[in-house]
């Protein structure tokens, strides 16, 4: 039943996609959708504005408009969904972007395996897309992760040897990648591999936060307790910031 109710409304032309309403707002009203933050539904957005204070382009705004009710029962739906959602495998096909490999970044004989004079490379492991990631790979057990927004590593010109170097990584993009679908498979691998440490690397734009977003929302969801930080780096690649944050 629709009716003259209080309710979220988005300016398109302000929001940026960094994602920090998503996560402050406990019914799950919002997502991202190609950059935007987005209402799911009118049923989900109790019209409160909780997450109003949390946008720093001053996107959102509640209105009055005719609009369904707001409904606690779909809203406990919608979570009991997010919480069960399948976690992708393998594909069966054998595809070599899914398959899953540990990278000894030393050559046989313990010397880099780069060229004279170049930065060897330090990744431990394949694939490093987030998604193609399954939370039982042996290579994420035990070790210090780095979730990884892309834009960093064409930005970031040492970020082998300064930040990749022993760690495993997650690589995906906060802004155009399904960010609900990062943090369901975020939180498996923090449930199943149990990680010693999480280090969230990102762009100083502020989109690219929704990581930081992402991994905390993935933190509190798998239960698990684990020390995180963030990473923030320039356009033009210096380490901006190193902050602890949980």
């Amino acid at each position: 039943m629709k009716k003259i109710r209080k309710i979220i409304e988005i300016d398109e032309n302000r929001c940026t996609g960094c994602g920090l309403c998503i996560t402050s707002c406990a019914e799950g009203a919002l997502k991202l959708v190609d950059g935007k933050a987005k209402l799911v539904s009118d049923v989900y957005c109790d019209g409160l504005g909780a997450c109003l204070g949390e946008c720093p382009e001053g996107a959102l705004k509640i209105i009055d408009r005719e609009a369904e009710d707001f409904s606690e029962e779909a809203v406990e739906e919608l979570k009991t969904h997010q919480h069960t959602a399948p976690v992708l495998q393998t594909m069966p096909c054998g595809c070599p972007s899914s398959m899953a490999m540990s990278i000894s970044p030393k050559s046989a004989h313990g010397e880099s395996s780069a060229p004279l004079g170049a930065t060897p490379s330090e990744l431990t492991h394949w694939p490093i897309k987030l998604q193609l990631l399954a939370p039982t790979a042996p290579f994420l057990k035990d070790t210090d992760l780095v979730l990884l927004a892309d834009c960093c590593a064409a930005s970031q010109p040492d970020l082998h040897r300064t930040i990749l170097k022993g760690k495993s990584i997650a690589l995906g993009c906060p802004k155009l990648d399904n960010i609900e679908a990062h943090v369901v498979r975020l939180s498996e691998i923090l449930k199943s591999a149990r990680p010693r440490s999480l280090t969230v690397v990102h762009m100083e734009v502020p989109c690219c936060f929704g990581f930081v977003q992402a991994a905390l929302a993935a933190a509190q969801r798998s239960g698990v307790n684990i020390p995180i930080k963030r990473v923030k780096i320039a356009r033009t690649g210096a380490i901006l910031e190193e902050v602890s944050i949980s």
